[in-house]
């Protein structure tokens, strides 16, 4: 099949951007719609660049149009919003359930999402809580396909620093050859390799959920 449509959100970030240009050199896709809250410069005969008002839910799914596959990517931090964990819910948890939402009632067949290693809807930690109360809602949303995927430390080239993420990947780059078995999953990942499994695994006929760690991403 070499005419899909995939939708992108969140395509500026270190994992969206790898999704995007792992879509825009697959042949399998003819159209990446990308939804972004303002201009981007890219430019490339397969791709439809949407600013959305994410807070608008009719403009927000008007954007979203049809297709095969949405790829999530989105995501903020504390610094980014300052503190205030309304605002970090209304990135990392309504965003990408609408998503899902308009996707289920617009007839997409898959949906892959970025969460964490460790989201659980009922951890102690705000941001793997809220990671897992994404993942709970947007599978109770029942699309024929939702994939999951869970890195850990994330390696590759970030358009802003962040000093604590730095450390900790070269902590766990360290320590990455102790990690094995049921501790696999905390082990470093390229970005790249994030997006190319999650582009591959799109393409499945498989149905049902399933939650990828760092030996189904690799």
């Amino acid at each position: 099949m070499n005419n899909r449509t995939a939708v992108l959100i969140g395509s500026t970030g270190l994992i969206g951007q790898e999704v995007l240009n792992e879509l825009l050199e697959d042949p399998d896709f003819s159209t990446v719609r990308i939804l972004v809250r303002k201009p981007v410069s890219i430019t490339h005969p397969k791709l439809q660049v949407m600013v959305v008002d994410f807070d608008d839910e009719n403009d927000y799914k008007q954007k979203t149009g049809t297709g095969d596959s949405v790829f999530c990517c989105v995501g903020t931090t504390q610094k980014k919003v300052k503190g205030d964990l309304d605002a970090y819910e209304r990135v990392d948890f309504l965003i990408p359930l609408n998503a899902a939402r308009f996707a289920k009632e617009a007839g997409f067949r898959c949906y892959a999402l970025i969460s964490s290693v460790g989201a659980d809807d009922q951890a102690k930690n705000f941001y793997l809580r809220l990671k897992g109360k994404t993942e709970k809602a947007i599978v109770g949303v029942h699309l024929p396909a939702t994939h999951i995927f869970r890195p850990s430390i994330l390696l590759g080239d970030r358009r802003e620093s962040r000093l604590g993420e730095e450390a900790a990947k070269k902590i766990m780059q360290g320590l990455s050859f102790a990690l094995a078995g049921g501790l696999s999953k905390y082990k470093p990942i390229h970005a790249a390799n994030v997006a190319e499994a999650m582009v591959r695994l799109s393409k499945k006929d498989d149905e049902g959920v399933f939650i990828h760690h760092y030996a189904e991403m690799k």
